[in-house]
């Protein structure tokens, strides 16, 4: 009977290490210009190699976004501090060195690439100056070349791809806006107010048809944009607008599409709460009251949960999307959480925490099944863009 059961003991520890996998996630820390390639192997986390990124020593360049391409032969990175523009770098996954850079737009920050077109859709935040719209710049990653600046919102932050890659979707944090981009026509294709429109219905501003406008021609000149004056030009020569704001109470941060297309996912900053926005109504149908600060929203691959960082609670909270129930929220391991990676097997989140000061970076790894933190890896200062690359078999 003993030697039945060694004998079963060892299969499965067997079975174990045959099946067993290697996670593995790219992170930056923007106050180290330095990006971390993290391995996780189901127990562990670790940073198995520091990347040294940027091109003026005495200088903080600031990596903010982070994206892997389709094939996972390459990741782009977002410098956002530039003399004045950002640079978007293209490195090898293979060697992690820079094989192609181009110039961006002021404050490059997060991006996606489309499988359908196979072009980066970056959006431009532009800190620096008065509030006023700003623009997604369009990237061939092939030959690195910007090939149009889209305007959109003041301080556009969070960058998504719908799951067919035929739309583009992202926020405007100071504007308060949602913006649809068809990524073929390159073209605005709807605007949806968040902080006007309701579950009721829309408002006047989100009904305007958007497909017909020249967005870069005409700036939005023929829309009631908040009494928007058209005064200024972008370095394309296109017409930028000043905004009176009208300092969005929702202050949107993040979206994210859900794998179905059917819905998106907006975090509100300023208003603890996560929105949903059915696509095709074009309307907020629901709203999730979440923790301080929502930042960063991200859907698991099976659609069954969201996952998101309450950044000025220092927290991740853990949603089932089918029941519209908050399951946990799970204090992170320090303050300031930031950005979100989920596997493609849906099991595990990996959420990149800022830390204060001089205090390191770091990257928590929750099981999204037993709804804790498994391990803790250190990184630079200011730990911030996330994105996953790949699973590999542990044989």
């Amino acid at each position: 009977m003993k030697k039945i059961l060694i004998i079963v003991v060892s299969l499965i520890l067997c079975t174990e290490s045959v099946f067993s996998q290697n996670y593995y996630v790219y992170a930056t820390a923007e106050s180290e210009d330095e990006v971390a390639l993290i391995k996780f192997d189901g127990k562990k986390a670790e940073a198995i190699h520091r990347i040294p990124v940027g091109v003026w020593p005495a200088e903080i360049e600031g990596p903010h976004g982070i994206t892997v391409g389709p094939e996972g032969k390459f990741w782009y990175l977002s410098m956002a501090h530039g003399n004045p523009y950002g640079t978007l770098y293209k490195f090898s996954t293979e060697t992690n060195k820079v094989v192609g850079q181009t110039t961006l737009g002021l404050f490059p920050a997060t991006m996606q690439i489309s499988k359908a077109t196979g072009l980066l859709y970056c959006v431009n935040f532009n800190l620096h100056g008065d509030m006023v719209p700003s623009t997604v710049s369009v990237v061939d990653p092939e030959t690195m070349t910007e090939i149009k600046q889209i305007t959109t919102g003041a301080m556009p932050h969070g960058s998504r791809i719908s799951p067919d890659g035929l739309k583009h979707y992202s926020v405007a944090m100071m504007s308060g806006e949602l913006f649809e981009i068809d990524a073929i026509s390159l073209q605005v294709s709807r605007v949806l107010n968040l902080d006007e429109a309701g579950e009721s219905g829309k408002s006047e501003h989100a009904q305007m048809d958007h497909s017909k406008m020249d967005h870069d021609k005409k700036g939005h000149s023929q829309m009631d944009h908040s009494q928007m004056d058209h005064s200024k030009m972008n370095r394309q020569g296109n017409k930028m607008m000043d905004h009176k704001m009208h300092h969005s109470r929702i202050k949107p941060t993040w979206v994210i599409p859900h794998p179905d297309g059917k819905k998106v996912y907006v975090a509100g900053n300023g208003s603890d709460e996560i929105l949903e926005v059915d696509l095709k109504k074009w309307m907020i149908t629901h709203r999730f009251p979440g923790g301080k600060g929502p930042y960063n929203v991200e859907v698991t691959p099976d659609g069954n949960k969201m996952v998101v960082t309450y950044k000025s609670a220092a927290s991740t909270g853990v949603w089932d999307l089918n029941t519209k129930k908050e399951l946990a929220e799970i204090k992170n391991n320090r303050r300031i959480s930031h950005g979100i990676a989920i596997s493609p097997d849906s099991r595990y989140a990996f959420v990149s925490v800022e830390g204060v000061g001089g205090e390191p970076g770091s990257v928590d790894v929750i099981d999204l099944e037993a709804l804790e933190i498994i391990d803790t890896t250190e990184l630079g200062k200011q730990a911030g863009g996330i994105y996953f690359w790949k699973i590999e078999e542990n044989n």
